[in-house]
């Protein structure tokens, strides 16, 4: 491959002991990332940081269940052309038991 065509295509050489190779990969395996990438979030940036992302997969599923919920509730409405307060009212309660839980899950973040 040419390099002509990389976005980084310059080259830092950094000499290391083979017991300071050894530190490093264990490091770079435990990080998740490729040695590149380690190294240049390393020396750009000073650290980086995992984020266990499993909470954000089960939020959205929720979130998913709701759409389907609503779509429902639409269908019913579209053919019988009726509508139940307490529909409506279940349906803001749900939607704001998601804005909670977005800013509390958005709050972790930061």
């Amino acid at each position: 491959m040419s390099t002509k065509n990389l976005k980084r295509h310059k080259q830092i050489i950094v000499r290391v002991t083979p017991e300071e190779k050894e530190f490093i990969m264990k490091k770079v395996e435990k990080s998740g990332h490729t040695l590149n990438f380690y190294a240049l979030m390393m020396m750009t940036v000073g650290s980086i940081k995992n984020i266990d992302l499993s909470h954000y997969h089960e939020l959205a599923a929720e979130i998913n269940k709701i759409g389907v919920n609503i779509n429902q509730i639409a269908h019913v409405i579209n053919s019988t052309n009726k509508v139940f307060d307490w529909e409506i009212k279940q349906l803001q309660e749900r939607v704001d038991e998601i804005w909670q839980l977005l800013k509390s899950s958005l709050s972790e973040v930061r």
